[in-house]
């Protein structure tokens, strides 16, 4: 018997469920985003497999997503209705003899001692296909790591197993944003330094990089690109790292007052977001997606962890006034980063 961590990722989950509620939709190119009209401005949330096959994915704008693929079905965002999904999943998974750990909607870790961790991952995936009629992958790993990176390989509705074995074999040569909390930019520094796959960051000098990005993250990214990470899978409840809002409008906002009224709104809704979730804010995060489409962020930390809705609406404020640019602006977002619970 080894202990072993499992990653449950649910299969193109919002387009999955909207299937279940329209089996019609079923093997056609499906489009979740905004209000579900591809002439207004939106982005996609989520899109079937066979909308995938058309470049759709999310985060594009609905108009484009209509472009590519003339032939889908548009749907609007229904929250509750994933949210409750994703409870029966959960449910599904804590009745399974594992520790879960909840890490959204539509993933979990889970581990489990067994001499089988197939036969345990053919165990989720059935038990969960039982019990809420939904598809996932099984990702196995030896660590959180490995088992999240795992899934990717897959899906759909599949199972791999990434350990410190194969890690190299299968992961050496791609670059280092294939790792799990590695994103473009950090990724674009490591290539300055001439680190561009995992396996030239795995080798990489620790302290080296430490003086390049910093002590306690060049280290970290070492560790990473070798396949390690020491967190444990905790059956704590799930708690969100932030709470935010954010609006698309249809008509561009050229008047920057009225882009400050709005960023205050946003504000107050996080605000009360914030007083529902009994943890304090520390950071408040502006997002302004000027037109056409460049996005841009700046934050404003706290001098004090606060749910008090006037400090907040200031940050937010201070945050907007690190832009200097004053283009029309189409789409604004308030972001509060929350304490650690």
């Amino acid at each position: 018997m080894s202990r072993w961590v499992l990653h449950v990722d649910l299969d193109q989950f919002i387009a999955a469920v909207e299937v279940l509620r329209r089996p019609e939709l079923r093997g056609r190119p499906v489009v979740i985003g905004g209000d579900g009209d591809p002439a207004k401005r939106g982005v996609v949330s989520t899109a079937s497999y066979e909308a995938r096959a058309y470049g759709v994915r999310s985060g594009l704008p609905l108009r484009f997503a209509a472009r590519r693929c003339p032939e889908a079905v548009f749907l609007p965002v229904d929250l509750e209705a994933y949210e409750a999904a994703s409870a029966r999943v959960m449910a599904a998974l804590r009745e399974l003899d594992a520790v879960v750990e909840v890490f959204g909607w539509d993933e979990a870790f889970l581990a489990v001692d067994t001499a089988d961790p197939e036969g345990f991952a053919r165990q989720i995936a059935a038990h969960v296909r039982a019990r809420t009629q939904l598809d996932c992958s099984v990702g196995i790993g030896e660590n959180k790591l490995q088992a999240k990176l795992a899934t990717g390989f897959g899906k759909p509705a599949g199972i791999f197993r990434l350990t410190h074995q194969n890690w190299f074999q299968v992961l050496g040569g791609r670059p280092t944003n294939a790792l799990w909390g590695i994103g473009s930019k950090t990724a674009a520094r490591l290539s300055g330094l001439g680190i561009g796959t995992v396996s030239e960051l795995a080798a990489a000098d620790p302290r080296a990089l430490a003086r390049h990005l910093g002590p306690t993250t060049g280290p970290w990214l070492v560790q990473r690109a070798r396949g390690l990470d020491p967190s444990p899978v905790t059956s704590m409840p799930y708690q969100a790292r932030s709470r935010g809002r954010e609006t698309t409008f249809q008509q561009d906002l050229d008047d920057w007052d009225e882009v400050r009224r709005e960023v205050a709104r946003l504000a107050r809704l996080v605000a009360d977001d914030v007083a529902a979730e009994h943890r304090p804010a520390v950071r408040v995060v502006v997002k302004v997606r000027f037109a056409p489409f460049t996005t841009r962020t700046h934050g404003h930390s706290l001098a004090a962890p606060t749910a008090d809705l006037a400090v907040i609406a200031r940050a937010a404020q201070a945050a907007l006034g690190q832009f200097s640019a004053r283009w029309p602006v189409r789409l604004l977002g308030v972001r509060a980063e929350l304490a650690e619970p």
